[in-house]
């Protein structure tokens, strides 16, 4: 196949199954009261758990990516094959039959977020150095963005950098909500390099080794038990020129790069979970009074309604087109399916969704309760996503910046 021909695209899709089936068992229809109940938003696992996860899902992406299957639409320059978006579509629906690792949102900031803007960003040499170790995940990395008073708002970012002799650069300051720090080689921070000028001009980034000396991880523990996020301090961290991204002072168009990344990919958030909780309906072992059916019967039409808004922002990427009112539209969707879906599972639970009956599918929806709050926040509010569509679709003027 030479670099301009496109593979039929359902002879792509049998060559993924036949790939999938000698790697991986078929997913099959699961079983109520069968493996394990989990429906937390946000993992609760240890340190050590956490790294295993993530090394059990490393070795399929590597095997996924030396088999041809791992960055379809990459260049061929980083082991990609230059197909279009359809073609991953097509081949992430033939994943979903087979019983292959679940990634965690570290997988998609590193194959999704970071690697795309260190392609758009980078020296050639750290093209060289970081692109296809990202896309096979030989590297992991984490966003080094938010700060307790700099959340939405990433431009008031407080950790600063700045330039010392033979181009070196001193970094101090604080971040949190990072996700996977602990299992990240390194980081992408948004520092202030130059707090004289307006504040989303005196940005620059930075990748951060997360070994580096002065770094420092400390686990946030959460209302549900676990400590998914953390936070990470960074204490007269030293680094040569060649780990800054991107020029001086353009760290905000760098960040936006990444931010926009982040909204595309968040669509299919929580359905998992809404399916699960029309199967606790279907498995109740009782009659639903008329409130609960007319409660999971409005979590099934809303969950199709995301799904049908999903597939709005695939068209509109495969079409060529930047689907940011549309993405906002599925992030919102998709913080809503989760709220209707802990409201669902309360009301069918009751008392036994916080006193743990023993009883398999029932005590484990507290993790989801507890959980789903945070997406409000986590990959941009909703407020900011409301102000995408005000502004975008509506027409509505935009706050002028300081």
């Amino acid at each position: 196949m030479t670099a301009h021909t496109l593979p039929d695209l359902a002879t792509f899709t049998d060559e993924a199954v036949a790939w999938l089936q000698s790697v991986a068992p078929p997913r099959t229809e699961s079983v109520w009261g069968s493996g394990s109940d989990s429906v937390a938003v946000f993992e609760n696992w240890t340190a050590e758990q956490e790294r295993e996860h993530t090394d059990e899902i490393s070795r399929y992406e590597k095997l996924k990516f030396d088999a041809g299957w791992g960055a379809l639409n990459w260049p061929t320059e980083y082991g990609g094959r230059d197909l279009p978006l359809s073609y991953v579509l097509a081949f992430r629906r033939a994943e979903e039959a087979f019983d292959i690792p679940r990634r965690t949102e570290m997988f998609s900031v590193t194959q999704q977020l970071v690697a795309p803007t260190i392609a758009q960003w980078g020296t050639e040499d750290q093209k060289a150095r970081y692109v296809r170790a990202l896309l096979r995940t030989d590297l992991i990395a984490c966003q080094l963005f938010s700060e307790t008073e700099a959340g939405s708002d990433l431009a008031a970012v407080r950790t600063k950098a700045v330039q010392k002799p033979n181009d070196r650069w001193q970094i101090d300051g604080h971040k949190v909500w990072t996700s996977g720090a602990s299992v990240s080689d390194f980081g992408v921070a948004v520092c202030r390099t130059d707090p004289a000028a307006a504040k989303h001009a005196g940005l620059t980034v930075f990748l951060v080794p997360m070994d580096a000396s002065g770094v420092a991880i400390r686990p946030i523990r959460q209302m549900t038990g676990g400590s998914s996020f953390n936070e990470v301090y960074l204490d007269t961290v030293t680094l040569d020129d060649t780990y800054r991204l991107g020029p001086v002072g353009k760290g905000w168009q760098v960040a936006l790069t990444v931010l926009a990344a982040e909204r595309l990919d968040g669509g299919n958030l929580g359905l998992a979970n809404a399916d699960q909780a029309v199967a606790l309906a279907q498995n109740l072992g009782r009659e639903l009074s008329e409130i609960e059916r007319d409660k999971v019967a409005d979590l099934v039409t809303r969950s199709y309604l995301q799904r049908v808004s999903n597939m709005r922002v695939a068209g509109a990427v495969v079409a060529g087109n930047n689907p940011g009112p549309e993405a906002s539209l599925g992030k919102l969707l998709a913080t809503d399916t989760m709220a209707r879906t802990s409201e669902v599972a309360r009301l069918l639970l009751g008392r036994d969704l916080t006193a743990d009956p023993g009883r398999w599918g029932s005590f484990a929806w507290s993790e989801h309760v507890l959980g789903a709050p945070g997406y409000k926040i986590a990959g941009g509010t909703d407020e900011i996503q409301h102000n995408i569509i005000a502004e975008r679709v509506l027409g509505l003027p935009r706050e002028p910046r300081p």
